[in-house]
């Protein structure tokens, strides 16, 4: 089955817009795996806007207790500042299951593309080497249109996080058919080179099943924003089974 990883950043933005320790990101997370998710995903970034360095220890230990998968994400290229290590500290420090790279920058209001690897290739591979020897996954963040996803695998990584967005977008506009089989195409090409294929980005209940049902063989899916909004209304463990309930119907329509 496919394993969910609630993303906790929109805790720690509700946080951080009035300063103190409410809402309590690591009782937001024990919530979550009490309901039965498989992990927990943050993405801190250099201007510290939502999820910290303080929390991504704290979220590190918490994980380890439980004996679930702690998911990184973060631009391996950001500099250190006050208050951030860096992604590659940060996580040697914490030594997560996983480590999601993703090519943002501070100016973005969200993850929106992945990797150039004409671009950026070589400068990746080094950084997937250490992660690695620090005993991390490496999973890349990619657009399902990049012709180049198997190079992933010749850089080093073991998965790719497929870029959900479009997907997401197309079904809200009513037809996602087109979408769905690009998505498809690109989780084939994936695995053809030897990679895992997780999944991210505006996935929900309403659009969840049907992804999981005609992608093939998605390993994990990262999800924050819908799930924590919906949360706000149905509460957080009830809103988590959902979800799960949803990949479970994925299971269903597939057959």
């Amino acid at each position: 089955m496919t394993a969910l990883s609630v993303n906790v950043n929109k805790i720690a933005v509700l946080r951080n817009s009035r300063g103190g320790n409410d809402p309590d990101v690591v009782r937001a997370a024990m919530t979550c795996l009490r309901a039965g998710a498989h992990g927990i995903t943050v993405h801190p970034r250099p201007d510290q806007r939502h999820v910290r360095a303080q929390d991504v220890y704290a979220l590190s230990e918490l994980t380890r207790q439980h004996g679930v998968e702690f998911n990184i994400e973060g631009n391996p290229f950001a500099p250190p500042r006050e208050g951030y290590p860096g992604l590659l500290p940060l996580c040697e420090q914490t030594r997560p299951a996983q480590v999601t790279l993703v090519p943002d920058s501070d100016g973005q209001l969200t993850s929106d593309h992945g990797f150039d690897f004409g671009r950026d290739a070589e400068r990746l591979r080094p950084l997937i080497a250490e992660l690695k020897a620090m005993g991390c996954r490496v999973s890349l963040f990619v657009d399902a249109d990049n012709p180049q996803i198997g190079q992933a695998a010749v850089l080093g990584a073991d998965r790719v996080e497929l870029y959900t967005g479009p997907y997401a977008e197309a079904f809200l506009q009513g037809d996602a058919t087109q979408s769905l089989a690009q998505f498809a195409d690109a989780a084939r090409r994936a695995q053809a080179a030897g990679l895992g294929v997780n999944a991210g980005h505006d996935l929900s209940q309403a659009n969840l099943a049907r992804f999981l049902s005609e992608v093939p063989a998605v390993l994990e899916v990262s999800i924050g924003h819908a799930l924590i909004s919906e949360a706000l209304y149905d509460g957080l463990e009830a809103t988590v089974a959902a979800y799960l309930g949803a990949i479970a119907q994925a299971g269903v329509l597939d057959t």
